[in-house]
């Protein structure tokens, strides 16, 4: 994937901050983000399409709910250990990104990525969804302003082809995409 740099110019970073020791574990935020992600919005909710979800330790009545980060075409090289409470935790489960090496932030019917876009809406929302349905207040909406040189990145396209050739191999693709393209000129010309 190539990306071009370009100049520094001030732009808004949008995160969204974690307190574990309020969350209770009671899973609205993953049923409203994947409401507001369904297609059309709030036809139905599963947390498999939830750009958010809640790992758990039931027997210490811990959740630790953690949100979709960037998509990475390989898996990470170590696995580091957190240590909670006293209790030691395998990196994997408390990981924002998407990788090849779990199912989690991947969509379910398509393996697609699944990235958090803070509930972007037409008109802007004020906070993402997950932030305004958490009653305990475990999730806190944030923004900082950072210098940082302004890349251009790939469209969604390309990153969700660049999933799939990870997928199904580069082969698999072109053929799917040529066998489709003679489909959709057939089926036009018909018209």
């Amino acid at each position: 994937m190539l990306i071009a740099m370009g100049e520094k110019k001030k732009k808004i970073i949008k995160t969204i901050k974690i307190d574990v020791s309020k969350c209770n574990g009671c899973r609205a935020c993953e049923m409203i983000c994947s409401a507001f992600h369904a297609t059309p919005k709030y036809s139905s909710n599963s947390p498999e399409r939830a750009r958010i979800r809640v790992a758990t330790d039931p027997m210490r009545d811990l959740y630790f709910p953690v949100y979709a980060g960037e998509y990475t075409a390989a898996e990470c090289m170590g696995r580091d250990r957190y240590i909670v409470d006293g209790t030691e935790y395998d990196e994997c489960g408390l990981c924002r990104a998407v990788c090849p090496s779990r199912t989690v932030f991947h969509e379910p019917d398509s393996g697609l990525p699944l990235k958090c876009d803070m509930c972007e809406d037409d008109p802007p929302r004020e906070k993402p969804l997950c932030v305004e349905w958490c009653i305990n207040e475990a999730l806190i909406y944030a923004e900082r302003e950072e210098e940082v040189e302004e890349a251009v990145t790939p469209e969604d396209v390309e990153i969700g082809l660049e999933s799939m050739i990870d997928k199904y191999g580069w082969d698999k693709v072109v053929d799917t995409v040529s066998r489709l393209s003679v489909a959709r000129l057939s089926a036009t010309k018909k018209k």
